[in-house]
Parts: C-alpha cells; structure tokens; sequence
C-alpha cells in the first residue's frame, strides 16, 4: 500500500545548508522510488492555522519510505534542514482501495457496541 512522508515546515528559509539539502534530497529518495507529490507551495488555510508550507513524498509503501528515513544517506543530509527550519514529519500508510469515510464509519460503531 502506497505511503507517504509528510512534513509541516514552520518556517522555510533560503539558509545555504537548507538550499543544499535540496540539491542533494531527490538521491536519497531515488532508491526507495520517492516522488514529490507536494514540495512548498503556498498553502490556503480554509480552517485553524498553519504557518509556513507543506511537503508531501509518495513512496511505495511503508517499508520503502521507512527505508529512506532512516538510510544513512538521509540522515547524513538531515541536519541541513532541521537545524534551520523548525516543523513536524510524519511518516504515514495512504489507504487501500475502496476505501470510504462511511465505511470507516460503520466499523467503528460496530466495534464499539
């Protein structure tokens, strides 16, 4: 099942260690066959608040993106980036097909009586 890496990035700098963690992040993805889906844009808050932007990583599935968080040559960049961009990454399992909020719905009422 497809998963994804996602981070909230509080607030992006130009900071030359964060510039060249961007120059260097696509090959450590590359064999774990990441792909950006969402990489900073501006974002439109519709509800509560949220500064700064988003980044969004497919990947196959959980065993690829953990794979690429914790490879060696993503932990070599990683400093570049936190140390001068404060946010939240999560990594997280996408859903199967078929899926549907109703259906979730209706297991966790039947779960809970």
């Amino acid at each position: 099942m497809t998963a994804y890496a996602i981070a909230h990035l509080r607030t992006p700098s130009a900071h030359p260690d964060v510039l060249e963690y961007m120059e260097r992040v696509q090959a450590t993805m590359d064999p774990f066959q990441g792909r950006f889906l969402v990489h900073g844009p501006e974002v439109d808050v519709r509800e509560g608040e949220w500064p700064g932007t988003v980044v969004v990583i497919e990947f196959p599935d959980m065993d690829h993106v953990v794979g690429w968080y914790e490879s060696a040559a993503y932990q070599d960049i990683l400093p570049l980036r936190t140390g001068h961009v404060p946010g939240a990454a999560v990594l997280v399992e996408g859903v199967s097909p078929g899926h549907s909020a109703a259906g979730l719905a209706a297991a966790l009422r039947a779960a809970g009586s």
